[in-house]
Parts: structure tokens; C-alpha cells; sequence
């Protein structure tokens, strides 16, 4: 496509739409080689140059609907998908947000080179206005990859997040029909609602009729602390099963006390060791202490 001086018949969207339609294969074979895709797509270099032109398409729908600065347009919706998929390999690759901006902008020297290439003279001002089009739609571009990383990253550590409240919440079998739950560092309704669900479906995995909550790691207890632990008895019993807080030391006990929070209908043991024995008690289990001479022996 040449676009001769005199033809200004077109908007400078319309021309780059129609450039970018033309020479899209170009363009491709240039940005496959690209460090942003380069780095992605190691393997092959076909799958580099495809990718490229769903961004080449991309760009030239938005272009035709004049909307070149507008990173909400119909256009991109095709390609965000990858683009964050994209942004966030080179993330985990050690890239920072700096760097993948400037892998996008890097785009941009090809591209306005080649239509550049198109005018029989890139000085006139309608040249230089479609260059100015093409330079705003890349700049768009570069909008679009780091909100679509931004969103992807925010997703991911999200999920890290839940992840690690699961992690920081384990229940244990401790014996037949015994579960526990040890508790360590602060208790939020987030965390509180993790392990409520946890020991609920370990109850009924376990076929547990006796569950420990042991709060020796936690370090202070205040009323929403507590209104989360009556709240997972309460869930505990209504499956079944008796539910023993353990691990109240003596601050958190004058704590409970000075607040005013009512615990009487909670089932408490000074220790973990407490509350198993007494758990193991209740099922018909005695545990002694083997005899100190025939140890020896």
C-alpha cells in the first residue's frame, strides 16, 4: 500500500487501520522477534508470529472504530486474554513492570517505521498526523498489557493468599474419631471462615466425634477472636461433634475475663495434651506412662 501526498481523502485512523490490515504479516515477522515474545514463545517461532497477528488485528479493528486511546474498546477484548498471560511470564522470568512496559513500547519502532515506508513523502502533515495515530494506538497498547498483568497478578495473589490461609490452617487426625486444628499467628474473618470450613468437612471426612481448636500460637484473643471460636463450636456441635478449645495461657485467660466474654459453654483444656487425653477419656481410651524400671530394663 502506498499512500500517495495528494490522497488525504482518508482519516488518519482509517489509513492506519488499512496499513495495519496490508502489512500484517510484516509486522508479525517483526514482532516475533521481539523480546516480549521471544521470551514467551521459546519453542517456536510460528507460535510468536500468530500471536502477533491476533495484536495486529487487534489494533487494526480499534483503529477503524477511531477509538485509538480508549483501552475499554470491543478491539482488544480478543487478545487481553494473552497479552496477561504474556506480561505475566515475563513476570515470573524476573521482568519487572518497567521492564514489560518498555518490551511494549519496544514494539513501536517497527511498526511506525513501516508505515512510515508507505508515503511517498512520511514529511507531509497528513503523514506525520497518521504516524501520530499509530504512535497513540501503540500507547494504548501499552495501557492495555499492563492493566490486563495487573488485573492477572492481582488474581494470582489472591488465590496465593487463599492458599496460604489453607496452609496455615491444617487439621490433624490425632487419633480415631479425634481431629485438632492448631491455630498460629493472628485470627480474621477470612482465616476464622477458612477454618470453620476445614474442621467441618474434616468432621465429616474423619467421621470425628471429638475436635480440637488449639490457640497456643495465637497471640491475643480479643471479642471477634472469640465470637469466631463460639461460632466453630457451635458448627462443630450441630455436626456432631464436641468441639475442645486448648491453649488458653494466662494472659489471654485474664483477657477473656476482663472483656467480659462468656466462654462458659466452651469446652476448655490448659493444653493440646489436655484435650486429647480428655477426648481419648471419653472414648474408652486410657493412656499411661510406661514404667520408668521396665524401661530400663
Amino acid at each position: 500500500m502506498r499512500v500517495p501526498e495528494q490522497d488525504v481523502a482518508e482519516s488518519a485512523p482509517q489509513v492506519v487501520s488499512a496499513f495495519l490490515e496490508q502489512r500484517r504479516e510484516q509486522i508479525a515477522q517483526r514482532w516475533a522477534d521481539a523480546p516480549l515474545f521471544r521470551w514467551v514463545f521459546t519453542v517456536s517461532r510460528d507460535e510468536a508470529v500468530e500471536a502477533c497477528k491476533l495484536v495486529v488485528d487487534a489494533l487494526s479493528e480499534v483503529a477503524v472504530s477511531g477509538r485509538l486511546e480508549d483501552v475499554a474498546t470491543a478491539g482488544f477484548a480478543p487478545v487481553r486474554d494473552q497479552l496477561g498471560r504474556m506480561a505475566q511470564t515475563r513476570a515470573r522470568a524476573g521482568s519487572t513492570p518497567a521492564q514489560i512496559a518498555g518490551e511494549v513500547a519496544g514494539l513501536r519502532g517497527p511498526v511506525i517505521e513501516l508505515l512510515r515506508a508507505e508515503f511517498t513523502d512520511p514529511d507531509t502533515p497528513h503523514a506525520q498526523e497518521c504516524v501520530l495515530a499509530l504512535t497513540l494506538l501503540m500507547g494504548t497498547l501499552r495501557l492495555v498489557v499492563m492493566e490486563t498483568a495487573l488485573d492477572a497478578n492481582a488474581d494470582l495473589i489472591e488465590r496465593q493468599r487463599q492458599q496460604l490461609l489453607e496452609v496455615a490452617t491444617p487439621v490433624i487426625k490425632l487419633w480415631e474419631g479425634t481431629v485438632a486444628v492448631p491455630l498460629i499467628g493472628t485470627l480474621d474473618s477470612a482465616r476464622s471462615q477458612i477454618v470453620m470450613e476445614s474442621l467441618l468437612e474434616a468432621i465429616v471426612d474423619q467421621r470425628a466425634r471429638y475436635a480440637i481448636l488449639d490457640i497456643t500460637g495465637v497471640p491475643t484473643v480479643d471479642s471477634l477472636v472469640a465470637q469466631h471460636l463460639m461460632k466453630t463450636v457451635a458448627a462443630a456441635r450441630l455436626m456432631g461433634a464436641e468441639c475442645i478449645v486448648s491453649g488458653i495461657r494466662p494472659a489471654i485467660a485474664q483477657t477473656i475475663v476482663q472483656l467480659g466474654i462468656d466462654l462458659g459453654s466452651v469446652l476448655t483444656r490448659a493444653s493440646l495434651a489436655d484435650a486429647l487425653a480428655y477426648a481419648l477419656s471419653r472414648q474408652g481410651i486410657e493412656v499411661s506412662r510406661a514404667d520408668a524400671g521396665a524401661s530400663a530394663r
